[in-house]
């Protein structure tokens, strides 16, 4: 077993969260609920890098910030339609889900 840290977002629904995190290249791994129609907890991953999308209230808070680091920060920013900006550690972009979760994405400078 690998040890890693995975940050949980909260998302008002799971489903367009899910679709909107395929645009950074996000593909699902699972989904629980504790019965039909209850909040959904989702999985889902970018290669190694993994973060939990939770329905449930008291799991995480709104405007959260996640720092995501990434082989072709251009390739997110057109995929995103926002510029990168240069900063002297990485090249980043900053985007917000639907849910107001931030994401900082960057990838370093050489």
């Amino acid at each position: 077993m690998r040890e890693e840290a995975i940050p949980i977002l909260r998302v008002g629904d799971a489903a367009a969260a899910v679709r909107w995190y395929a645009r950074l290249g996000f593909v699902p791994e699972w989904e629980h609920r504790f019965e039909p129609g209850l909040p959904a907890f989702v999985s889902v991953a970018r290669g190694p890098v993994r973060l939990f999308l939770s329905e449930h209230t008291g799991d995480a808070r709104p405007d959260t910030l996640v720092y995501l680091r990434v082989r072709d920060v251009d390739a997110v920013a057109a995929a995103f339609g926002v510029p990168v900006a240069d900063a002297p550690w990485a090249r980043e972009v900053e985007l917000r889900d639907p849910d107001g979760n931030r994401l900082r994405v960057g990838t370093p400078a050489d």
